[in-house]
């Protein structure tokens, strides 16, 4: 099933216009993400803290807490400020496997003041879950979210 990303988009500008707080606005979009986008089982966001990335609002399991810039899917993503989409994570170099059940995954870098300051981390049990659709969807949100969000 194709996700209506013009539809996601509005949903998450309805909720950054509602409250642009990070943490209220992250935590809505994290659950609304779960709810609409098939597949997946953790969606939420790290947030770069005294130069490391800390789990910040989320769907999902139990997540690691601390990772280390260059590190994982989601240090590698943040260090080297692009979209990473991985097929598969088990072949990603340093992966870091907070869930086991994890196959694939997505990260998309958030900028703040022009700088990488937090990134969406998308993960699915199922192998090569994400499209270019999604990662131009979500990179679509994820400036939306750039735009609105209030950091302190």
């Amino acid at each position: 099933m194709r996700t209506d990303y013009h539809l996601l988009t509005e949903q998450v500008r309805q909720l950054a216009q509602t409250e642009g707080w990070y943490a209220s606005l992250f935590a809505n979009v994290s659950a609304l993400l779960m709810d609409t986008l098939e597949d997946l089982n953790w969606a939420g966001f790290y947030i770069l803290i005294n130069g490391q990335l800390t789990v910040g609002p989320f769907q999902g399991k139990p997540a690691c807490i601390h990772i280390a810039p260059g590190k994982g899917v989601c240090g590698t993503a943040l260090e080297q400020d692009e979209i990473l989409v991985v097929p598969d994570v088990h072949a990603f170099p340093g992966h870091i496997a907070c869930d086991s059940a994890s196959r694939s995954e997505i990260v998309l870098p958030l900028h703040r003041g022009g700088a990488a300051a937090a990134v969406l981390d998308i993960d699915s049990p199922r192998l090569s879950r994400f499209s270019e659709e999604d990662r131009e969807g979500l990179a679509g949100i994820v400036k939306l979210l750039e735009d609105h969000v209030v950091w302190e």
